[in-house]
């Protein structure tokens, strides 16, 4: 994958009126890309409750 630095991009801010909407363009599609490719994923590894060794201790020391 190409990587492309911000110093290719850049453009002093008095030659174009379009240097703040690019800016913000660039902004997003970079928030998009982080978040859609982030490897972690919370919903596979969140844990549902106390298993049956749990239930089995506890189950014993309430009686």
């Amino acid at each position: 994958m190409a990587t492309i630095n911000s110093a290719t991009l850049s453009t002093p801010a008095h030659s174009h009126g379009l240097a703040k909407p690019f800016a913000e363009i660039r902004a997003f599609w970079r928030q998009f890309v982080a978040k859609a490719f982030n490897p972690y994923r919370p919903e596979l590894h969140y844990m549902r409750g106390p298993g049956p060794a749990w239930r089995a201790k506890h189950l014993a020391r309430s009686n």
